[in-house]
């Protein structure tokens, strides 16, 4: 089992960090930052693939990286940008290399990027993703021989599977459907788009008390007012209240860092009651983390 599935499984309030590969190969900025702040801090440490469709260094390298350091990653897969074939060869590569924590997502689109000219593939979404990790994990794959028997594999994986909902969305129902399916095919943890609400996600949570499987609320931490506001107007899903923003903007000249660290400590506080863990986002302030457990009380 990873750490991650054993600490959620024990009841133990979990917390989760988060890196993004650079776009070259200078990846050693980004690994010192994770074992400098997040080793021993938080129990394992996403990495993003492909953010926002921009070509970046791989998720699966750098989870393998992560593993020779001593951190347990999460291989974050987008369906955008493989077939079933390649989705398949990857999973079998990161259990290969002791990689066991994956999150499935669809992945932002190929036109928020800067390679517009891509062609999205979406061969999966995060439902077939999530099925064919199941199949692998039963010894088959999603292909079948002449007489439509199931293919055998040579030795099977074994993951911790994952997957993401948006609990503030404007409708949320649907978000509830879809979560629903996901766990239903196969999703034992899930990670949330960020929160700023906590009695919005309250009331999600009680919405969602039937679904037995443990949620870490998501928290971007803002950095600015302005990026507040962008979120606002370009993150579907996302509701950074006034008061926050108010706070962020009467925030000294230099010292924003130390309202956003409150803030992302504050949100963690008012939540951890409601919910199993927590998944922090610091778009490259993981120095901070620490401070945020401190806010946060943990």
């Amino acid at each position: 089992m990873s750490r991650l599935s054993e600490s959620l499984a024990s009841g133990k309030f979990t917390v989760t960090g988060e890196i993004g590969p650079p776009k070259g190969i200078n990846i050693e900025p980004a690994l010192h930052e994770a074992e400098e702040y997040l080793k021993g801090r938080v129990v394992a440490v996403n990495v993003t693939d492909i953010q926002t469709a921009v070509m970046r260094f791989g998720s699966m390298a750098t989870c393998h990286l992560l593993l020779d350091r001593g951190i347990e990653p999460i291989f974050q897969m987008v369906c955008r940008d493989r077939n079933r074939l390649a989705l398949q060869s990857d999973l079998l590569s990161a259990a290969g290399l002791g990689i066991e924590n994956v999150l499935a997502l669809t992945g932002d689109h190929i036109l928020m990027g800067d390679h517009k000219e891509a062609k999205p593939v979406y061969d999966l979404d995060v439902i077939g993703l999530l099925q064919a990790m199941v199949k692998l994990e039963q010894g088959t794959d999603l292909g079948c021989d002449s007489k439509g028997r199931p293919n055998k594999l040579d030795g099977a994986p074994k993951f911790f599977k994952g997957c993401c909902v948006t609990p503030c969305a404007d409708e949320v129902e649907p978000q509830i459907i879809k979560l629903e399916k996901k766990v239903a095919a196969g999703a034992q943890f899930v990670q949330t788009q960020a929160v700023y609400d906590p009695k919005a996600f309250g009331e999600f949570m009680k919405k969602v008390s039937h679904i037995k499987v443990p949620i870490l609320v998501g928290i971007v931490v803002l950095k600015n007012a302005g990026m507040a506001k962008y979120m606002n107007a370009n993150v579907p899903g996302v509701n950074v209240p006034k008061k926050l923003i108010d706070r962020l903007a009467a925030a000294n000249k230099g010292e924003e860092y130390k309202v956003s660290i409150k803030i992302a400590g504050e949100l963690i506080r008012e939540m951890k009651g409601m919910c199993q863990g927590a998944h922090i986002m610091t778009l490259g302030w993981d120095k901070y983390v620490p401070d945020i457990l401190a806010e946060a009380g943990l």
